[in-house]
């Protein structure tokens, strides 16, 4: 071979060598610093540094539970057993002023993302009819927003998800992709999961990597946390001192409640004495623990839940069955969590590993109606109170089985769930929709184990806390994509102090129609007239924006007097504020419930294929 041609081997291979490292880490390319000369002896060799993490940086778990409510776990006062969660507790910090997105889909997009859900497009959902046409609301992330699992990967992380994903377009979420909005398109290596928002837990729609695969039968859980040790154990044997990322996002305890006897069957009599006794015990726990203000009263029950004692008998031992199968479900995600961080301790990594625990991404549902639901047979069609019992009750053996398609439980063990606050799930007003619980556990890094945290914290903050425990800037390119400023605030600062003041001070929330803002301790409210789940959708009055309410939380941080009348100029400051906040994020224009059911959304996306039989793609 001739000296021209090694010449052009030589440069072909470095170019293509070269291109090949780049095409991982675009962000971070570097101009060619090497000389290449007419001959070899003329030229000198240059590579790129490879990216690495900084040294010594940790693994990071992010887990983020489904639909549990702030009065559920043990862990924050409530009456289900979560030793795991405790045990990170302990070793770690509770934060109990921190929120969530009253819903799914924005909760996501907004965690990964660091970013209001408005402004990375999910004011709603990916779901067809639940998306509309505006930069706010086309439910497609967009590539200006970065995920936190592309900013790692970029910095020498692994990055891993399982469970539920639930931001990738219903017309997107088949084997022909596009695969842009998929996990592998928003920076996970791997992914093991589904695409959706709910499915069965025995039969899920499942995905792995960029294709359908089929389940084993197995509990989703069991399968889901299989697979996370599985890439953990495949990367740390391929590069020990490499750091991973893990997004750990089970299903649980969204619908359809399903769960194995085992664990349903240790509640056995426990709910026994109702929701309104579970309320009190709850709210007595939480006091002596410290997770709820010392100054905290517990409200009245929601609007149209019934006492426990005015239930008949049947009522009180369908319900109490529900709330059994609920519990063991939770009992059982606790434990199955506990199989993931047993087993990063017997691997050694325990210690180096900063784990960030959201105990749902809004408050417990309210879509189990008021006397709760099984399979999809009956729901939906317009039978009274008495018959719906009646049939659940004629299958209560079939609540938490793999036959209970559509299993959740009724209203009132939801705002059971939420203790103290009122109502729950998709009521962007209220606590109940919004207040969460978070654990952040970090042996290298957390002095004061078991401690408490009280700054008010956004589910936007979990991507720059982050960032700064990592030692990472956020980029202001990714791929050659200028990015979107990040919105969070980071919550570093308060892990050294418990004392530092709050510096996340201004947060709207917004869905469909109901909505919030909260500005230093106080917050301006306005809820939806009606319960959209329960009630028919028709009968609905419309939105009255006049009937907006004001509450101090720092007297009143579970929301019982409202101060509109007596603060007026106060609740209009925050109003506008509001409106401020929606302008900036792309919240415009405002699409509620009444626009959605009474079709005045115009759909122009193709309908995605069939799923396959039992799932729940769809489902909110």
């Amino acid at each position: 071979m001739n000296e021209k041609s090694v010449l052009r081997a030589l440069t072909s291979t470095l170019i293509f060598a070269v291109g090949a490292r780049l095409s991982l880490h675009a962000q971070t390319a570097q101009p060619y610093q090497g000389v290449v000369g007419r001959t070899l002896a003329d030229s000198k060799e240059w590579w790129p540094e490879p990216v690495k993490a900084p040294a010594g940086a940790p693994n990071v778990v992010w887990i983020l539970l489904d639909d549990v409510g702030y009065g559920a776990a043990g862990t924050f006062g409530g009456l289900i057993q979560t030793p795991t969660f405790d045990s990170l507790a302990q070793g770690g910090l509770r934060y109990t002023n921190f929120h969530t997105c009253a819903i799914c889909a924005p909760t996501r997009s907004a965690l990964l993302t660091g970013r209001n859900s408005a402004s990375v497009h999910e004011s709603g959902f990916s779901h067809v009819q639940m998306s509309a046409g505006f930069p706010g609301w086309d439910g497609r992330v967009p590539a200006t927003a970065g995920t936190i699992a592309e900013i790692l990967r970029d910095n020498g992380y692994n990055t891993f998800a399982v469970g539920k994903y639930g931001i990738t377009p219903d017309e997107e979420a088949t084997d022909a992709g596009p695969f842009d909005h998929w996990p592998s398109g928003k920076g996970f290596d791997h992914f093991f999961g589904f695409l959706g928002s709910a499915t069965d837990q025995y039969k899920p729609d499942l995905v792995e990597d960029q294709a359908h695969v089929t389940p084993d039968g197995r509990h989703l859980s069991d399968q889901i946390t299989d697979k996370a040790i599985f890439y953990i154990d495949r990367q740390k044997k391929a590069a020990q001192d490499k750091p991973f990322f893990l997004y750990y996002a089970p299903a649980a305890t969204h619908a359809p409640h399903m769960v194995d006897r085992y664990w349903s069957d240790q509640y056995k009599g426990k709910f026994d004495k109702g929701w309104d006794a579970f309320r009190e015990e709850v709210f007595e726990r939480q006091k002596k623990l410290g997770v709820i203000p010392a100054n905290a009263v517990l409200p009245d029950r929601n609007a149209d839940i019934k006492a426990w004692d005015q239930l008949t008998p049947d009522e009180q031992k369908l319900y109490a069955r529900f709330m059994e199968v609920y519990a063991g479900y939770l009992a059982y995600t606790d434990f199955e969590v506990g199989r993931l961080v047993n087993h990063l301790k017997e691997i050694g990594q325990l210690d180096n590993t900063v784990i960030f625990l959201s105990i749902g991404d809004n408050g417990a549902s309210k879509e189990g109606s008021l006397e709760g639901s099984i399979d999809r047979s009956i729901r939906g069609k317009p039978v009274t109170e008495e018959e719906n019992v009646a049939y659940n009750l004629a299958k209560i053996d079939k609540i938490g089985t793999p036959d209970a398609h559509q299993g959740n439980y009724p209203l009132g063990w939801a705002q059971a769930a939420n203790t103290p606050f009122r109502y729950w799930k998709q009521d962007a007003n209220s606590e109940g929709g919004t207040h969460n619980p978070l654990i952040v556990y970090w042996p290298k890094g957390i002095k004061d184990k078991g401690g408490i945290r009280t700054q008010y914290s956004h589910v936007i903050d979990l991507l720059p806390t982050t960032l700064d425990l990592v030692g990472i800037k956020a980029p202001e390119e990714i791929r050659g994509i200028k990015q979107q400023p990040i919105e969070g605030t980071s919550l570093a600062y308060s892990i050294e102090d418990a004392s530092a003041p709050t510096r996340h001070t201004l947060q709207y929330y917004y869905i469909f129609g109901s909505r919030s803002i909260y500005d230093n301790g106080w917050k301006a409210e306005l809820a939806y007239p009606n319960d959209v789940v329960t009630k028919h959708v028709t009968s609905n009055p419309p939105l009255d924006e006049n009937a907006w309410e004001l509450y101090n939380l720092n007297d009143d941080p579970t929301e019982r007097i409202d101060l509109a009348k007596k603060y007026p100029e106060k609740l209009a400051q925050l109003k506008a504020e509001f409106e401020e906040q929606a302008k900036a994020h792309h919240l415009y224009p405002y699409i509620t419930f009444d626009d959605l059911y009474a079709g005045r959304i115009k759909h122009t996306y193709l309908p995605r294929q069939p799923l396959p039989q039992g799932t729940l793609s769809n489902s909110r």
